[in-house]
């Protein structure tokens, strides 16, 4: 079947930088629970499944046959989407009360971490887009991961890692954006929006593990209580202002063309709201949570947006890849 050929060889080509619409899809699941919309939330997170299951299956059949490219598409920034995006639907079944699938998947999202960040890590360079700040999301989103999983099987061990890891990612974000080309918020293709993503997801993180704390465990003292509500505070505005900054880039260098890294300005748009969700309850500031209901369908919006355009997309790819070969045929005769 020329029509499954052709799917099957569209999906071969997926870069490592596809998980960022599995990130996007999860991060909006996750805020439209935390928006009390259970089912929409569920429909949701199903397809964030499905989308990570299929390049999960290329993930392992690359490792397997093409060793050589993967160690080359390893080393690049959007690898981190693996870790990031399944830290991100863990978080989405740890919602659900399916904790033991959530372990699994923070298990296998901290065995892919370190290999993966290490690897990153070597090919770092000076003026980088947006996907440098994957390093940073990748951990911070262990360290939400972890403090959910702390908190509903009340596992102190849990929360103190998780604590160690929100501050080396807060440590990642600081080294990345020494690295961060800022010409990116001009002109870049949809990954810049992850230099605010970053301290969203850094934000609920925080949130976690102020929610995380109870009597039942005294995770933290008074001091380290405040020091974190403060850095929560901190990272949730400095989320708001890099949002209002990339909107108005936004507006004044318009970017309407789809692009596969469009996914990667989705998911801080999801991660802004489930941030301030989440934070408004931990850090007792009411009028986040009126302003996170309005972000969720802002993301809401962008993720259809993004989801049509990629749907075009591949359409088109998958129907002229037999006339392209039809082509190479010709010529070769």
């Amino acid at each position: 079947m020329p029509g499954l050929s052709s799917l099957r060889a569209w999906w071969a080509q997926r870069p490592p930088a596809a998980g960022a619409a599995v990130m996007a899809t999860g991060t909006v699941s996750v805020a439209l629970h935390l928006a009390g919309r259970g089912l929409l939330s569920r429909i949701v997170l199903v397809l964030a499944c499905a989308a990570w299951l299929g390049l999960a299956a290329e993930f392992v059949l690359r490792l397997l046959r093409d060793r050589a490219r993967w160690v080359s598409e390893a080393g690049t920034p959007g690898a981190l989407t693996a870790v990031a995006a399944t830290a991100v639907l863990g978080t989405g079944f740890a919602a659900l009360g399916r904790l033991a699938l959530a372990g699994a998947l923070l298990v296998l999202a901290a065995v892919l971490w370190p290999v993966l960040l290490v690897l990153v890590a070597r090919r770092r360079r000076p003026r980088m887009p947006g996907s440098v700040f994957l390093g940073c999301v990748a951990t911070q989103g262990l360290a939400v991961l972890g403090a959910t999983l702390a908190a509903a099987e009340s596992a102190a061990w849990l929360a103190r890692v998780a604590l160690v890891l929100f501050w080396f990612g807060l440590v990642l974000y600081v080294l990345a954006l020494f690295l961060f080309d800022p010409w990116q918020v001009a002109g870049g293709a949809g990954d810049h929006w992850v230099a605010g993503g970053a301290l969203a997801i850094s934000a609920l993180a925080g949130a976690k593990l102020l929610a995380a704390d109870s009597a039942r465990l005294y995770l933290w003292n008074e001091d380290d209580s405040g020091v974190l509500r403060f850095t929560t505070v901190a990272l949730v505005l400095l989320d708001l202002a890099w949002y209002a900054v990339l909107l108005i880039a936004e507006i004044v260098w318009p970017r309407p063309r789809y692009d596969t890294r469009r996914w990667a300005t989705v998911f801080p748009l999801g991660m802004t709201a489930a941030a301030t969700l989440s934070a408004a309850t931990a850090v007792g500031l009411p009028w986040l949570e009126g302003l996170g209901r309005v972000l969720v369908w802002v993301a809401v919006a962008a993720w259809l947006a993004v989801g049509v355009g990629a749907v075009a997309a591949a359409r088109s790819a998958i129907t002229s890849a037999p006339v392209r070969d039809g082509v190479r045929s010709t010529a070769r005769r």
